[in-house]
């Protein structure tokens, strides 16, 4: 088992900035890949970006690339998600995931993923 969880969320103005984090604990969680993804009202669960265990993978969605900064911390069993220049649309709720199938792959949908965090929401004012 792995218990994540996220935190870091919140209002922010259009081109501000907010660190998500997303703690793990249970079984090891510095051996899998994180991924970020966010569903917003209305709309599908949308991948936002990936990690691998190590952190010297990354892999970010067209929409957030140039803007998100993903990184982990294992020895605080930590992953980051950076968001700069925020826009009103990444207003939406904010997972994180894992699988203990994860370690190099950078998975980008959401059924490679069995362990989730509870999300975070982020909202963005125009």
């Amino acid at each position: 088992q792995v218990q994540l969880g996220e935190s870091g969320g919140g209002l922010v103005q259009a081109g501000g900035s907010l660190r998500l984090s997303c703690a793990g604990s249970g079984r090891t969680f510095s051996n899998y890949g994180i991924g970020w993804f966010r569903q917003a009202p209305g709309k599908e669960r949308e991948f936002v970006a990936a990690i691998n265990w190590s952190g010297t993978s990354t892999y970010y969605a067209n929409s957030v690339k140039g803007r998100f900064t993903i990184s982990r911390d294992n020895a605080k069993n930590t992953v980051y998600l950076q968001m700069n220049s925020l826009k009103p649309e990444d207003t939406a709720v904010y997972y994180c995931a894992t699988d203990t199938t994860m370690v190099e792959g950078l998975g980008t949908s959401e059924y490679e993923y069995n362990y989730w965090g509870q999300g975070t929401q982020v909202t963005v004012s125009s």
